[in-house]
């Protein structure tokens, strides 16, 4: 969510919305749709904060627009307040079993609408507060298991719609056991809060996300990333670590911390499942220990091959 927050409008008539829109921009930014089609693509590209629709509309009615919206795992979150005829009431039930969170009657009254969408608003962000929490490492800041998991399913369902390539990094702290047997669990947190700091130094995309994948293992997604430039931030990864120069007198790697990372990339299609990637770059942090660790390797792995044998139907 935004610093002012995002509305969508939809209404067919926008000599009848536009009142509501010019009371909303001191505080939203505000886009208006004039069918349902266009607040259906609208709302895939901006994921607004909340979405004000007509319900009667030529073409495809506000029903229906809700449905979808609700439909789209990206979108379902989004709150929607619906706007009726004064001669249907029983919209008001139909709507909000098909998850608006609204329902109000025109002719509207801007200034009230705009209270309404506050309130909504104000729930939204502590909603949105609470599902970080839950997808979030106390110790670290960064995402935990559940939120790579979260970020995996967004990503492949995204990327494949263009084939685009996702990369995903795997890392381990090299005798991580022996660090905290020598030093204590006291200073193996400060040395897990360590690597974490530098693993998000790392991040260069937006859209980047770092994760504590368990213990003394992180995960890295990359989407847009190809093999070469995953390789490159995994090698990046790597000697920032080593230039932290945590001392580590029981590794067998080096006389400081030091980290084992496996790379996997591949271009996303249709049907590809988020796992493949964490199977695939886990396979490559095995190599990296067995070769010796406090080293990097990688593949590019073939999607196409994957999908054929997961699916026994697939012609």
């Amino acid at each position: 969510m935004s610093a002012r927050g995002t509305i969508l409008l939809l209404d067919d008539e926008r000599h009848e919305i536009a009142p509501l829109a010019a009371v909303l921009e001191s505080d939203y930014d505000v886009y208006m749709a004039g069918s349902g089609e266009e607040a259906v693509e609208l709302a895939s590209l901006m994921l607004p904060d909340l979405i004000v629709l007509d319900i009667h509309m030529p073409g495809m009615d506000g029903y229906e627009v809700c449905h979808r919206l609700k439909d789209n795992p990206v979108l379902a979150d989004v709150p929607i307040i619906l706007m009726r005829s004064p001669d249907d009431p029983s919209a008001e039930l139909k709507g909000l079993s098909l998850g608006a969170v609204d329902c109000i009657a025109k002719p509207l009254s801007p200034e009230v609408v705009k209270l309404r969408i506050n309130n909504h608003i104000e729930i939204k962000r502590m909603r949105d507060e609470l599902a970080k929490l839950a997808i979030t490492d106390a110790l670290t800041g960064l995402s935990n298991r559940r939120g790579l998991e979260t970020a995996l399913d967004r990503e492949t369902s995204r990327l494949a719609r263009s084939e685009r390539p996702l990369s995903v990094i795997i890392l381990d702290i090299d005798f991580f056991k022996r660090f905290n047997d020598r030093f204590g669990h006291t200073a193996g947190d400060r040395c897990i809060m360590m690597v974490a700091a530098a693993l998000t130094r790392a991040m260069f995309g937006g859209e980047d996300l770092a994760a504590r994948y368990g213990g003394e293992e992180f995960a890295c997604v990359l989407p847009d990333t190809s093999f070469e430039e995953a390789m490159d931030m995994a090698r990046m990864i790597q000697h920032r670590i080593e230039a932290l120069e945590i001392p580590h007198p029981s590794s067998d790697a080096a006389p400081y911390v030091t980290v084992s990372v496996g790379v996997a990339s591949a271009p996303c299609v249709n049907g590809a499942k988020p796992e493949w990637w964490i199977k695939e770059a886990d396979q490559q942090l095995y190599i990296a220990k067995n070769a010796g660790r406090n080293r990097v390797s990688g593949t590019v792995f073939d999607v196409n091959r994957l999908r054929s044998t997961s699916d026994p139907f697939r012609s």
